[in-house]
């Protein structure tokens, strides 16, 4: 491990100690891997996308037994992870809005068809039977029954917010709807509950 990752881990765990986690309150035994140092831990930074992998990689690498003593198994980790979803959203929104790009004055959007059933019992028995819908891609030049993934993003790639619509809809319409025709939608994983 380099010291500029262990330099970006240290100040990652300190932005998520200050900003995301609330500190702990009432009785009991502390966890011995803290909420912070558990969204800290560089997973994804280091190329794992395997929990198997990452935490044998883990326990054997010294330079991460340095910076996090305690590394659970992986399936307390698994559930640590799951049950930390919420804190792992707010730790992504902090980061994106304090980045540069969060306040640019320019925002690109743009949408795929994302496919929900094939046949057309799929489509009656299927519980997006409401919301998906059918819808012509250009780009494949052909019909389908699918929600429309739109995204929204800033300048420089950085996600700003995302929805899932029906395809009849044009992009114009989804960017500018607050509710009602929109399936669902998050700005940042979650910030935005007007939708």
């Amino acid at each position: 491990m380099t010291k500029e990752l262990e330099t970006l881990l240290t100040e990652l765990y300190v932005l998520i100690d200050d900003h995301v986690v609330e500190p702990p309150s009432g009785r009991g035994r502390r966890p011995v891997l803290s909420d912070a140092e558990l969204l800290t831990v560089a997973q994804m930074l280091l190329g794992f996308d395997c929990e198997r992998r990452w935490i044998r990689h883990a326990h054997h690498s010294v330079e991460l037994r340095a910076l996090f003593p305690y590394i659970p198994g992986q399936s307390d980790y698994n559930k640590r992870v799951r049950a930390a979803r919420g804190l792992l959203c707010k730790a992504i929104q902090t980061l994106a809005r304090i980045s540069p790009s969060w306040f640019d004055d320019l925002w690109i959007t743009d949408a795929t068809p994302v496919p929900c059933g094939m046949s057309r019992e799929t489509v009656k028995r299927s519980d997006l039977a409401g919301r998906a819908g059918y819808g012509y891609c250009a780009s494949h030049s052909r019909f389908y029954w699918r929600l429309k993934l739109y995204l929204v993003c800033a300048g420089d790639g950085m996600p700003i917010m995302w929805c899932l619509a029906n395809p009849k809809l044009g992009e114009r319409e989804v960017v500018t709807a607050r509710h009602c025709q929109v399936v669902w939608c998050a700005a940042v994983f979650g910030a935005l509950s007007s939708c």
